[in-house]
C-alpha cells in the first residue's frame, strides 16, 4: 500500500519578507542619542597626601538655581569666563620652588602659584539649568585648551590639539610613542584640575 505524502508548503519567500521587514524597521527607527561630558577620572592614589589648598590656588566659579554665574563672589559673564580662567592658571605669582618659568600672567602674589598648584573649584545648584552647566564646563576646558595649544606652539610647533588628534590617527607616519610622552609633558605643564563639588540644595 502506498504512503500518502505530507503537503509540502513553500517557504522561500519567507526568507525575502523577514529580509524586507528587517529593512523597514531599521530605516524608520531613530536611535537616541545620549549626550554627556568626557571626563577622565583621576587614578587611585594609594597614600593620600594630607594638606590644604592655599585660598590663591584657589578659583571659585559657582552656578546659582537662576542660571547666574559667580566668580571668586562675583557676577560674570559666561562669555568672560575663559579669559578669567586662563589669568588664573597662568598667573605664575610663586616664588623660589614655586616659580613658574613659563606663566606669561601678570605674576600678582595674590593669585596661584603656578599651574601646578591651581585648582578650579565648580559649585552647582540642584536646579541649574542643564545648558548653562555644560556651557561654562565648556569655557573652563577651553581655558585649559588653549594654555597647552601655547605651550605645545612653543615646544613642539603644533598644537596640542593637532597633537592628540595625530596620536589617534592610524596614519600617522611620525613616532607615537615620542608623540605621547610629547603631550604628557604639556599635560603636566598645564595639568586640568577641575574640582566639581557636591551639588548645593
Amino acid at each position: 500500500m502506498m504512503k500518502k505524502s505530507a503537503p509540502s508548503v513553500n517557504a522561500g519567500s519567507m526568507a525575502d519578507i523577514a529580509f524586507l521587514l528587517l529593512i523597514f524597521f531599521l530605516i524608520s527607527t531613530t536611535i537616541e542619542t545620549d549626550y554627556g561630558i568626557t571626563r577622565k577620572l583621576p587614578p587611585l592614589i594609594d597614600k593620600p597626601t594630607e594638606g590644604t589648598i592655599k585660598e590663591k590656588n584657589l578659583f571659585r566659579v559657582e552656578l546659582n538655581q537662576h542660571g547666574e554665574l559667580l566668580v571668586e563672589g562675583a557676577t560674570m559673564r559666561i562669555n568672560a569666563l575663559k579669559e578669567a580662567a586662563i589669568n588664573f592658571l597662568d598667573n605664575g605669582g610663586g616664588s623660589g620652588d614655586l616659580a613658574c618659568s613659563y606663566c606669561k600672567g601678570s605674576r600678582r602674589t595674590s593669585s596661584s602659584d603656578n599651574p601646578n598648584k591651581a585648582v578650579i573649584s565648580l559649585h552647582n545648584h540642584r536646579e541649574t539649568n542643564y545648558a548653562t552647566y555644560i556651557a561654562v564646563q565648556n569655557e573652563l576646558v577651553a581655558a585649559y585648551t588653549t594654555l597647552r595649544n601655547r605651550e605645545a606652539q612653543r615646544l613642539f610647533g603644533k598644537t596640542f590639539v593637532q597633537m592628540e588628534k595625530d596620536l589617534k590617527d592610524v596614519n600617522y607616519s611620525g613616532n607615537k610613542k615620542i608623540l605621547k610622552e610629547n603631550i604628557k609633558k604639556i599635560q603636566f605643564l598645564f595639568p586640568e584640575k577641575l574640582s566639581e563639588a557636591e551639588p548645593k540644595k
